[in-house]
């Protein structure tokens, strides 16, 4: 026979906190996303409620009858939902590093352009060639990074379109030097 070590009052208080806060980061998204997940009615009706309210008083304790209901809600999935738009999971940050490696790769050698665009079929091969000469042009007039980031954001995005393989894929890595 095992015994369960109870909780103690300050894990409980804890772990109350915790759900409070991930409410209040639900709370935050747009109408339509917290209408987008599966809640039970009374918790996505609090969690529009909240947003009308302005005096802090009222806004705390609806941030507490939130937590509550929070209780009956299997908080990992929408821990992961928020993690997921705020660019936090391991995937996200897999793609920011491989984006980054392309993009250093492309401002070493225009040749990387060429790569990058035969293994990615949203791909322009002009844009990014502009972006990388501009950004190279950019860095040698030490300028401030404006088409160093627009380069980024372009590899990003063709990134993304690709969808979750051109992060699973190791031909999509660049090569080292």
């Amino acid at each position: 026979m095992s015994f369960e070590e109870p909780l103690s009052k300050t894990q409980r208080k804890r772990d109350m906190q915790a759900l409070q806060d991930l409410g209040a980061a639900l709370s935050e998204l747009s109408p339509e996303r917290i209408r987008a997940l599966d809640l039970p009615e009374g918790l996505q009706r609090a969690l529009l409620e909240v947003k009308t309210f302005k005096s802090h008083g009222a806004v705390r304790r609806q941030m507490q009858y939130i937590g509550r209901l929070m209780r009956d809600v299997d908080p990992a999935p929408l821990q992961a939902y928020l993690d997921r738009l705020q660019g936090r999971s391991r995937q996200a940050a897999a793609l920011h590093h491989l984006a980054e490696r392309w993009r250093d790769r492309m401002l070493e050698s225009l040749d990387a352009v060429d790569a990058f665009a035969a293994s990615h079929r949203h791909a322009g091969r002009q844009q990014l060639r502009q972006l990388a000469t501009a950004a190279q042009k950019e860095r040698q007039l030490q300028k401030p990074p404006k088409q160093y980031r627009a380069l980024f954001r372009a590899i990003v995005h063709i990134l993304e379109n690709d969808g979750e393989a051109a992060v699973d894929n190791p031909l999509t890595e660049p090569e080292t030097p």
